[in-house]
This record gives structure tokens, sequence and C-alpha cells, in this order.
């Protein structure tokens, strides 16, 4: 196998397509005769602060690219995260401010060299070519793409037909961030399949501009812990990278046994040959599913984190989980003797004053749920009043605790 075909199969481990196969294997083979590094493209708009193990799935594959001797931009929307991607959107998305963009901007920044090498890292600013753009110079691109062309994309073409409202602030959006690609004349760029429309109107946009088109890789969405939606923030069914081995660990093992195989294929570097064996072990019953899952919740703590800290969590999910014990490092809340009236408070209140609960109303959706302990006791009455105890442990779901101590 020459190098450039061994490069290739590593390159498809994982993707669902390639927009074209033929092109990426022209400009692997000239990188190969001049030495000129691709360069990569993923976009961010950073519409909510955390990176999540579904984005690392493209951001990993980039990093493989690294290795082999390209560069990556990391284009940070932070001119297109206040117009907001309108993909899967069923209603205008409301705009961020300035302030959110540039917050979670700074965000991304931080999280993605824990995937990517910095060195083979270029950070760029999208609002570094559209900032200073002229209104001709608007119009000029506008004038590059047809409305008729952008209502294919399923999720306006639906608005349409339903009479729901579409602004040209979001018909703007696919041409927006193809104008990326223009700007630093990508040569691959990469993201979820939710994006392949968007990616392929940055292969028309170059051409326009009479650049060679950038080739398409295209990721599947990771599907979250709920089995069911695509991994979001949002939708409260993540894995973020910069959480805290224990919540890497538990939320891992929490996923079902059936998709513990694709989060293995996608989202570590475990040779596919080795989670074959591993899933036929499984299904013949010489291997427990739930020790199968332990070395996928071990793998991913310690690519974010460390093999100590991998195998910390997997001792602390042993006592806790396994052995009904409690975590080493509770934290401590000094509740105020303010707060107590004749000796009792409001459990609501008190889950709310603790941080394991934002409002009363979602303390109480989190009691009338049975996810609230005491001492390791349900509570299931959201109104009661409790005469606390200097050191008790409030639990919330499955892997928040909280010491309660007495203050002044």
């Amino acid at each position: 196998m020459n190098d450039v075909a061994k490069q290739l199969a590593d390159i498809e481990r994982g993707l669902v397509d390639i927009i074209t196969r033929d092109e990426l294997v022209e400009k692997l083979e000239r990188y190969e005769r001049d030495g000129t590094p691709l360069k990569i493209k993923v976009g961010f708009d950073p519409s909510a602060p955390d990176i999540h193990i579904g984005h690392a799935v493209a951001l990993r594959k980039m990093r493989q690219l690294q290795d082999l001797g390209h560069d990556v931009y990391c284009v940070i929307g932070d001119f297109t995260g206040q117009i907001g991607d309108p993909s899967g959107r069923s209603q205008t998305r409301p705009q961020l401010s300035r302030e959110e963009v540039e917050a979670n901007a700074q965000t991304y920044k931080q999280q993605v060299t824990k995937i990517l090498d910095p060195e083979r890292l270029k950070l760029v600013y999208n609002s570094e070519w559209f900032s200073p753009l002229s209104f001709d110079a608007v119009i000029d691109i506008a004038s590059r793409y047809t409305v008729a062309r952008l209502l294919e994309r399923d999720d306006f073409n639906k608005r349409f037909t339903e009479q729901q409202p579409i602004t040209l602030l979001e018909l703007f959006y696919p041409l927006v961030q193809a104008y990326d690609s223009v700007a630093i004349e990508a040569d691959i760029e990469m993201g979820g399949t939710d994006q392949t429309f968007n990616m392929l109107v940055g292969r028309d946009l170059q051409r326009s501009y009479g650049q060679e088109p950038q080739v398409v890789l295209t990721t599947p969405l990771l599907v979250g812990l709920d089995g069911e939606q695509k991994m979001s923030k949002s939708l409260g069914n993540y894995i973020g990278i910069d959480e805290e081995p224990r919540e890497i660990f538990g939320k891992t093992m929490s996923i079902s046994d059936e998709m513990m195989w694709e989060y293995l294929e996608l989202c570590t570097d475990v040779p596919l040959d080795d989670i074959g064996r591993m899933r036929n072990e499984v299904e013949t019953g010489n291997q427990h599913p739930k020790d199968a899952k332990k070395s996928l919740a071990t793998e991913l703590v310690a690519m974010y984190h460390n093999n100590e800290a991998a195998a910390r969590a997997e001792q602390e999910f042993e006592a806790v989980f396994v052995n009904k014990q409690l975590p080493d490092d509770i934290p401590v809340f000094e509740l105020p003797a303010s707060e107590l009236k004749d000796g009792g408070i409001w459990v609501a209140r008190l889950l709310v004053l603790t941080g394991m609960a934002s409002s009363n109303g979602e303390a109480r959706r989190l009691i009338t749920g049975g996810g609230v302990r005491l001492n390791g006791e349900t509570v299931d009455d959201a109104s009661l009043d409790i005469q606390p105890e200097d050191g008790m442990i409030l639990q919330v779901g499955k892997r928040r605790f909280m010491k309660v101590v007495f203050g002044s």
C-alpha cells in the first residue's frame, strides 16, 4: 500500500462522506510531491461555551491530518455567531450579544488545544475579513448564489413551505460561512452531516472566486446520552471534554450497551480490530458489557485528563455506584444560621442555596422526579421543611453530592 493509500485508509475511518474522494487523493499526492501543507478548515459559532465529545469527532480527525503534516484553521465565528446558524432549526434563532460571543469564543480557544496540536493550529476570527467589508463587497458575494439554491436546504424549505418566517440574515448565513473558505483558501473543510449544505456552498463560492474547491469531509452526528437525539449542550445529553474526570466517567457509564461501540469507534483511538474483538467477547458472553464500557470510560478520561485521573475516576465509580460508598472529595456548603426558621429550612430552598438547583421550580422538579436524597434517603415531598443535621449529605442525581455544615 503506497503512502497516500495508507493515509486515505486512516482518514476514512469514521467518516460519512468524502466530496470528492478523487480530489482528496489529488491533494494528498500534491503534498507528497511539493511538501506544501493542506489547509484544513473547521468552523465554530460560539453559541455555547463548551466543546463536547460530539464536536471532538471532527476535531480528532483534524488532529490526524495535523499529524500527517497539514495545518488546521479553526475559524471562530465571532462575526457569524451574531447571526446564528439556522441548521436544523424550525424557527429563527435569537442573536447573541457581542459580549456573549467573545466570552464563548475564548472558551473554545482554550478547549480545542486539548485535541489539536497548537504548533499546527491557526486560530482565526472571521470578523478579521468580514468587519472591514464594504457594502459593495457584500452585494458581490450575494450575487454569486441564488435564493432557489438556498431554499433547497431542508430546514429552509420546510419553514418556507409551512410559511414560517425566514430572515434575510439567515439566508446569508450559508454564504457567510462559505466565504470563510474563500478567505482562508481552504483545501479541506470538515464538519458534521448537518453542515453538509453549508460546506458545499463553500465549494461553489470558491469556484466562483477562481479557487480550487475544498474537499468536504463529513462526520456522523454523535448520539447523545439519551440515546435519541444528537449530542447537544442545550439538550443536556452531552459529555464535555472540559468536565471533571468523575463526570466524564460516570456519564459514559450511563450510555446504552449498544451505543458504546459507536463511541469507541468515533471518540477514541482504539484500533478497529480491537473494538471488533471486544464486541465479539461481549456478544458471546465472554465479557460483561459493563467491563467493556469501563474501558471506554477510562479511555475518554485519559484522553482529556490523564491516566492517573482515569484510574481515580474508575475507583470512585466503583466505590460510589457499586459499593455504595461516598466520594472522597465531597464539596462543603456552610449553611448560614439566618436561613433557618425555627431550626428548619424548606428543602427546595436548600437545593438552591447549595447550587444543586438553579431555582425553586427546578428544585421541585428534581424532588418530584425522585432525584434528591438526604443522607441516602429519597426526598419525595417538595413542600418539606427539614431539620438539617450538621454534616448531612445532600445528593442530586447519581453523581452530585454536597456536605452541609452549619455556619454562623
